[in-house]
This record gives structure tokens, sequence and C-alpha cells, in this order.
């Protein structure tokens, strides 16, 4: 027996209104992020730095963070080609370095947490790329992003206001 299933667009529609200013009644957190932010973001390529943001907010659906690292990225002089691709990265040869395909592919496990760990060959892959201080800061900003990507997410940050 074939069973269908009908949608309308109205269940499938998300209002994604702001529902509160979280650094007005978490000032203190907000500080604290940018500090974090900082700290780890030192360590990181500044190239590799925008393009993890961009990954990790994609995988997140976090569009204020999307927006504004495109910016972010834009100002920085990074092309239209290599932004459009980010999404499919994997089968965009040629566009990026062994180097960024590894900090992307460590970005997607600890993002996603696919059966709860990060696999030992996306680990080592980025080893082989980055020196261990190196890593450690990638690792941390790529931390960093999702805790920004989950509180603008949660509390429906609204995209497009953001100017480098």
């Amino acid at each position: 027996m074939t069973t269908t299933s009908t949608t309308t667009t109205e269940t499938n529609t998300h209002q994604h209104g702001p529902r509160m200013d979280f650094y007005k009644h978490a000032p203190e957190v907000r500080k604290a992020m940018f500090a974090l932010s900082k700290a780890a973001n030192d360590g990181v390529d500044p190239v590799i730095g925008e393009l993890v943001k961009i990954r990790a907010s994609q995988l997140n659906h976090c569009a204020f963070c999307i927006d504004m690292h495109v910016k972010d990225a834009r100002k920085a002089g990074e092309s239209e080609a290599r932004i459009y691709l980010l999404n499919a990265w994997e089968e965009a040869t040629g566009y990026y370095t062994e180097k960024e395909q590894a900090a992307l592919a460590l970005t997607e496990a600890i993002t996603v947490l696919t059966d709860g760990f990060v696999p030992d060959e996306v680990y080592e892959r980025a080893a082989r790329h980055f020196s261990e201080e190196e890593l450690a800061h990638l690792i941390a900003a790529i931390i960093v992003i999702n805790s920004w990507n989950r509180i603008s997410v949660s509390t429906r940050v609204q995209p497009g206001s953001y100017q480098p």
C-alpha cells in the first residue's frame, strides 16, 4: 500500500522574527564570547578562519553568521567563486588548498559530531597541515563559531544589518 503525504506551505514556513536581544540580557556572556573569539582566532590564518566560520554557519543554518562572515570574507578579498562553492567544497577541486580542505573537514566533523566523535582520519588529516598550536586554535575557533551560531539561531538574530 502506498501512502502519500501532503504538506501545506503554512506548515513548512518558519517565522524567523527575533525572539529577544540575548546580549542585552546577558552582557557578560557577550563580553566573554568576544574575548574567547579573539583568543581562538589569533592563532588561525584569517582566510581559513573565514572559510571555517562560513562553513560551520551553513551547517548550523545560521543566517546572521553566514551573512556576517561572507561580508568579512569579501572585504578581506575572498573570491566569489570560493564563497559560492563552499557548500560543496569536496567537489570543488582546485578551489581550496589541501590545508583549507583539512580545516573544512575538521569543521564539519566538530560541528556535526557524527556518532558523537571526530573521526581519527579527519583529525589526522588536519594534524598533517597544522602545528599543534595552530590545530588547538583552529579547534577553538570552530567551537566558538558553533557557539555564536547557537546563540544566533536560538534567539533568531536577523541577518543583513552587519557591516564589516
